[in-house]
């Protein structure tokens, strides 16, 4: 059976993993055996050498629970995940693909599709995982576009206050020196502020 992870895939994939959750060693390998749909179930001398690697890199932290070991992904494994987000969804798109070739080769090799049929399931489930993912993403870049437009809209809109602002002191400086400037004037003006700002108040929903 050819390698199912490149170089370094493995590393990525169990960060991934513990993402989701702390997870004992052995659990790390029955979930990865569950992801394959039995097709794959790495050694305890594959999966342990890498997470005792990402503890030293301070990826992960260990916790010691009677005779188990439990692992859980540190804050700076969390920056490690992101940072490779996109080389993780190319990696998933690559698994789901491996996944679906090994559950041909086990329906070649073995009497009976059972184990064919979940690794399909697997396969599904890698791409349920994938385009989840992909929604995370797609609506956090849809917020990130309605807050940057947040911002330009606010600011257009204190560009017309700051120039409203600029033509009202115009206007009362000319009444002033024009001896026009009264308290029905005045009256007036703050009348129909208060008035503006009601109804911008209440077109904002406030």
């Amino acid at each position: 059976m050819p390698p199912v992870f490149a170089h370094g895939q493995l590393r990525l994939y169990l960060l991934a993993m513990l993402a989701e959750g702390p997870l004992h060693g052995y659990q790390v390998i029955t979930a990865l055996s569950e992801r394959f749909g039995g097709t794959y179930r790495p050694s305890p001398g594959t999966v342990y050498p890498r997470l005792a690697r990402l503890e030293e890199e301070g990826l992960v932290r260990r916790t010691d629970l009677g005779r188990k070991a439990q692992y859980e992904l540190t804050e700076t494994g969390r920056e490690e995940l992101a940072a490779h987000a996109d080389e993780l969804a190319a990696l998933e798109r690559d698994l789901a693909e491996t996944v679906r070739a090994l559950a041909s080769q086990v329906r070649a090799e073995v009497t009976g599709a059972m184990a064919g049929v979940r690794a399909e399931l697997a396969a599904a489930a890698q791409e349920a995982r994938l385009a989840a993912r992909g929604r995370v993403r797609e609506d956090a870049e849809a917020a990130a576009d309605r807050r940057r437009r947040q911002k330009q809209l606010r600011v257009e809109c204190e560009a017309e206050l700051n120039q409203f602002r600029e033509q009202m002191r115009a206007v009362l400086r000319t009444a002033e020196a024009q001896g026009r400037l009264g308290t029905l004037g005045a009256d007036t003006l703050r009348t129909m502020l208060n008035g503006a700002l009601t109804a911008v108040e209440a077109a904002l929903g406030r």
